[in-house]
């Protein structure tokens, strides 16, 4: 698995994937030091449900978000950053025991949802829902992945639309208290997008 690179550029090299009025999602190609507070600031949203583990650092930025092989996004308003969302593939988390005994773990094909979070004043609005869109459609477009996996709270996964199987539950998940879900999303059923079929 390709490494993230050492030093972080000052500026953040991004694309507009959608947008719309004062809103729009940017494709990450790496965050430089520039966006570095407010992605982490967001992050803090996410120390009650997933612990202190779960608010970023500049060595979880640059791991996660500059690696080769992620998919990360950030959502925008009137030029703020207001949520992200990153992915990396199953194989980047190998030092974890849960990615190892996936069944897919080593199949290059699962893309781990490994942070979802949206600023609080911003929900309710579909922005969320838009970020999480847009990510699911570019995973798919990949070619060569099949499931998009993740953690969340006991429940949650009942709400998600598409093929989605829950693979275990998670007891105290990170010393939380709470009881999380490893779900899988088959983004790709009729395999449409897969590389082998073109």
């Amino acid at each position: 698995m390709a490494e993230p690179t050492l030093q972080p550029g000052k500026v953040s090299k991004t694309r507009i994937i959608a947008s719309s009025g004062v809103f729009q999602i940017e494709y990450i190609e790496s965050v430089g030091l520039n966006d570095y507070p407010a992605l982490i600031h967001i992050s803090e949203a996410l120390a009650e449900d997933f612990g202190k583990p779960a608010i970023l650092t500049h060595g979880t930025i640059q791991r996660y978000f500059n690696r080769k092989g992620s998919l990360p996004f950030i959502a925008r308003y009137r030029g703020e950053i207001i949520g992200y969302i990153i992915g990396v593939q199953l194989e980047a988390l190998n030092k974890e025991s849960w990615a190892r005994v996936d069944p897919n773990f080593g199949q290059l094909n699962t893309l781990y949802t490994y942070a979802f979070v949206i600023k609080s004043k911003f929900k309710g609005n579909g922005y969320a829902k838009m970020l999480k869109r847009v990510y699911l459609n570019w995973a798919k477009k990949q070619g060569t992945l099949q499931f998009v996996t993740g953690h969340v709270k006991l429940g949650i996964s009942s709400k998600f639309s598409g093929d989605i199987k829950i693979i275990n539950r998670v007891e105290n998940w990170q010393g939380t208290g709470h009881t999380f879900e490893y779900y899988r999303r088959n983004i790709d059923p009729e395999n449409l997008h897969s590389k082998k079929n073109r």
